[in-house]
């Protein structure tokens, strides 16, 4: 007969499996109707081991303090072409965020439009458009060719990614960041339709619709 810990581990991994997004502990303990997050936990690292352990084309990966099951790196691109691309307003403007400002931190975007930068990174990093790099206890982020593909831009270099955008969205050149600028939290964690931090552009309707893949 299987363990409580076995029973546990087999309905975390259906729930992120289902829910396609990174899920923090109390997510998957209030979506299992359980009432001590611990025994979510232990799931979780026995979850980990079991997928690193096993020949398999997937992971679970932390991100931030959530947790996703998600393809690994290196099989990502093999399944672009089946894959459709469809983004909402926030992810679309997480990843302007990302392009405009690059190499930008994790934990500064994330004090840039609040805690939703976590899993639009997840998906934009599953998607091919975005490469992470771990650096410290958070990610290095930057685009990929992919995101110069999907937008038509000639150079997949910052700098002509930055100037692309600032014609397109109208922003100064002197405001562009240098990497290591430190970037103004905001009051509040900034929502789909919300202002976000200066000096972070706007989106503009004339972006160009994504090149055909």
């Amino acid at each position: 007969m299987a363990s409580k810990l076995d029973s546990v581990v087999l309905h975390v991994e259906s729930v992120l499996f289902a829910s396609g997004r990174p899920m923090s502990v109390k997510e998957l303990t209030d979506a299992l109707g359980l009432s001590d997050f611990r025994i979510v936990q232990r799931a979780l690292r026995t979850l980990d081991q079991t997928y690193s352990n096993r020949q398999t084309a997937l992971e679970v990966r932390r991100v931030g303090d959530r947790y996703a099951l998600q393809l690994r790196e290196e099989f990502v691109g093999g399944v672009q072409a089946v894959t459709p691309v469809e983004m909402s307003s926030r992810t679309l403007k997480t990843l302007t965020l990302i392009a405009y400002h690059q190499p930008i931190l994790q934990s500064n975007l994330v004090r840039m439009v609040g805690d939703s930068a976590y899993e639009e990174v997840q998906r934009l990093r599953g998607m091919n458009l975005i490469h992470t790099e771990p650096k410290g206890s958070t990610l290095d982020l930057t685009t990929t060719r992919r995101f110069a593909e999907y937008f038509g831009i000639a150079s997949t270099k910052p700098e002509e990614i930055r100037r692309f955008l600032e014609a397109k969205l109208g922003v100064a050149p002197s405001v562009a960041p240098t990497p290591d600028a430190p970037v103004a939290p905001t009051t509040e964690p900034a929502s789909a339709e919300a202002p976000i931090a200066s000096p972070a552009p706007e989106l503009a309707p004339d972006i160009p619709p994504p090149a055909a893949v």
